[in-house]
């Protein structure tokens, strides 16, 4: 086997097992679309690169057509599904433009007025404008983290690559009469080399962005109450402790409310623990709406729920909690009988210096008890300071 068969099928075969590697991941992650165009677009760019170097019986002119078919299909798969991942809206128009635009000018120069180099360029000067469009969608979310910027910063080479290349090498070494020594030229050798190189990148890197998806998902699950949907304990003091640390830093007030929903083992007596549940994820519903992006809510106990609020005094988190107190008590629950009201205490602390979670904590607890103690169904302020280790200097004596 010559070396130019060995380049020739150097793509194909990388192209093949990236899309089953994707194909894989799509199969165990069926929420995640885009990784089924991701397998889409490189199995197609697999017969791409074959119908490059083999003939089929329609015929050399028929073959680079549909070669050519399959390369525009692939990139049309690869920039949405890149657009995709990052939730954004894919421009499907522009993309359309770019390798429609590309394609139909290589048919003019393949039916119309044949000539391969103007073929070259109009294909790969499709492809380099498609990357650089994929580029300036990236440019907002390039900072999000370092699977982003690679993204960013391949897309802009992959463009330069089909683009800038392409034109170096056409000026340097002439343009290309027919297919004749094409297969062995400086350009098509520096293509196959350069599109496998930055086709492992591009996979490696969307490899790594998917993997972070995952690990994201599973952190988002050790740290969400699946009942309510809010964080459990553990997310939401991890959560908290970091709003706090950005708060201290800002110099921006926080303060705590805890929650309570009242007689809540008696209504699990009477209704069952199906009502309990609804009770639950009814009020958390609520809380959570209430809270809104300004905030951390969490369930931190079977009935006990906590938020904490930045930009945030005392007086403010005392109306949040009224607010949400009337509110709920003035309602009614799914699954209830007509007419059984269900309540909540809450207890309020504002933070008071760098006072830490755990003391803040504490004195809106202190708060909750005593509007548990005192009847329930009410709101309770916590207006102790935190004890600082503040010692007197000794008074000078002379």
């Amino acid at each position: 086997m010559d070396t130019g068969l060995l380049i020739a099928l150097l793509n194909p075969t990388i192209a093949l097992a990236l899309g089953a590697a994707f194909l894989v991941l799509w199969f165990h992650q069926r929420h995640r679309p885009y990784l089924a165009v991701l397998a889409a677009s490189y199995c197609l760019s697999a017969p791409g690169f074959l119908l490059q170097y083999f003939t089929l019986p329609v015929g050399i002119v028929l073959t680079k057509l549909i070669s050519n078919l399959c390369f525009t299909m692939a990139a049309c798969c690869l920039s949405s599904a890149i657009v995709a991942r990052y939730g954004r809206r894919v421009p499907y128009i522009g993309i359309g433009i770019m390798t429609g635009g590309g394609l139909a000018a290589f048919s003019w120069f393949m039916f119309v007025q044949p000539d391969l180099t103007w073929r070259v360029l109009a294909m790969n000067f499709g492809f380099g404008a498609l990357s650089l469009l994929v580029a300036a969608e990236l440019k907002t979310v390039r900072n999000n983290g370092p699977p982003e910027k690679i993204l960013f910063a391949l897309s802009l080479l992959s463009g330069l690559n089909f683009i800038a290349r392409t034109l170096i090498v056409v000026v340097a070494h002439g343009p290309f009469p027919n297919y004749d020594g094409f297969y062995t030229s400086s350009y098509w050798t520096t293509a196959l080399l350069s599109h496998a190189l930055l086709s492992l990148l591009t996979a490696l890197c969307l490899f790594t962005a998917a993997a972070l998806d995952v690990m994201k998902a599973l952190k988002a699950e050790t740290h969400t109450d699946p009942l309510s949907g809010l964080l459990n304990r553990r997310g939401f003091e991890e959560r908290a402790t970091l709003l706090l640390d950005q708060c201290a830093k800002a110099g921006f007030p926080v303060a705590l409310v805890l929650a309570d929903l009242d007689h809540f083992k008696a209504l699990n007596d009477q209704h069952g623990h199906e009502a309990g549940d609804r009770v639950i994820a009814d009020f958390a519903a609520r809380l959570r709406f209430a809270t809104g992006t300004r905030g951390a809510a969490g369930r931190i106990g079977g009935e006990e729920f906590a938020v904490l609020l930045s930009l945030c005094d005392l007086g403010a988190a005392r109306l949040f909690a009224e607010a949400i107190r009337t509110h709920y008590s003035a309602g009614s629950v799914d699954g209830l009988p007509p007419g059984t009201r269900v309540t909540a205490s809450f207890g309020v602390a504002a933070r008071t210096g760098n006072e830490g979670l755990a003391p803040l904590m504490r004195r809106a607890d202190e708060a909750l008890y005593k509007a548990k103690r005192n009847g329930r169904d009410s709101v309770r302020l916590s207006y102790e300071r935190p004890e600082t280790a503040f010692v007197p200097e000794p008074l000078s004596v002379g």
